[in-house]
Parts: structure tokens; sequence; C-alpha cells
């Protein structure tokens, strides 16, 4: 925060300077107490500067908010006929105060898990958005085929969770999900 003030202090000495060098025929001094405009001025443009770079902190860093698991028991459960076939669904499960999130996918024999975090970016909690059939990062903007998720591993990948499919049914056991916590 102190480098955004030296950063918005000087943009402001910049523009008094601009200022007081294209006015004509009077001093710095006669200026600067003659106008009552310049101060206010000054003011204004230093409460906007810092207004839009704490506006701008707060939205590249927020985790993204999803609906929350539907449980059962000592499990999350999800309903596989209401996933769309190879669209990435996502949730967010609340284990220790923190929202642990996470998406299932189906593919056409079977259903897999995965942590919205990766190894490498998962300290910024960005996580993914899904377009088209594949999944990008948020934070680096890496792009992955949903058809390649599975076989992922490292890097950017997402964090595979471990889950079972029973009928029409799959599961992920809520100790799998608080395990993962630290990442968000």
């Amino acid at each position: 925060m102190h480098a955004i003030c030296l950063r918005v202090c000087s943009v402001v000495d910049i523009i008094e300077r601009w200022h007081l060098f294209f006015a004509t025929g009077t001093d710095k001094m006669t200026m600067m107490h003659r106008s009552c405009f310049f101060p206010i001025t000054r003011y204004l443009l230093m409460t906007c500067c810092l207004l839009g770079a704490a506006a701008s902190l707060v939205a590249c860093s927020s985790q993204q908010r999803f609906p929350h698991a539907p449980m059962s028991g000592e499990d999350v459960v999800i309903q596989v006929a209401s996933l769309q076939l190879e669209v990435p669904q996502f949730y967010s499960y609340r284990a220790k105060g923190k929202d642990v999130n996470f998406f299932v996918l189906r593919m056409q024999d079977r259903v897999l898990s995965f942590l919205d975090a990766c190894l490498t970016c998962y300290p910024r909690k960005l996580g993914y958005e899904s377009k088209e059939g594949y999944v990008v990062c948020r934070a680096c903007s890496t792009t992955y085929s949903v058809y390649k998720l599975e076989k992922g591993i490292g890097g950017c990948y997402p964090i595979r969770l471990e889950g079972r499919q029973e009928g029409g049914s799959y599961f992920i056991a809520r100790s799998t999900l608080e395990r993962h916590g630290s990442k968000f």
C-alpha cells in the first residue's frame, strides 16, 4: 500500500508542477494562496486514486463463490444426472471457516472431481473457469482440455480429488475436502 501512496503522490506532484508551469504572470506562492481550487483538486485526485487502487486489489484477490455441495452423512453427494456432459460443475464445502472449492466433471463413462486450485497458483485463490470444453486457470491463464485433466499431475493442473460413483450418485468424503482446506 505504501508503494501505491508514493505513486499517487508522484502523480499529484507532476500535476502540481504542470499546473504551476503553465500558469502565466504569477509566482508559485501567489498562485498557491490565490487558488482554493487547486488543493481541493489535489485531495480529490488522491482520494480517487486510493479508492481505485483498493477496489482493484480486492477484485483481483477474491475467491469465487459457488453453491454449497449437497451433503449426506460423511459425504458430499452429487447426482450424476444433474451434471452436464463434459462441463465442470463448481461447488463449495465449508471446512474450518474456509470455503473449499471444487468441481465435478461428468465424462462419457465416468465422473471426476478436482479442487478449484492447483499446486502452482493456489496461493492467489483464483481457481479455474470453464470455457467451451476447457478449464482455464484464472491466475496464469493456462488452459487444459477437460479430456486431459485426469492424467495431469503437477504444475497448473487442477488437484485431483478422490471420489466414487455408486449408481446415479457421486460421493466425495468430507474428510478428503477438509484435508485440502489449507489451499483455500
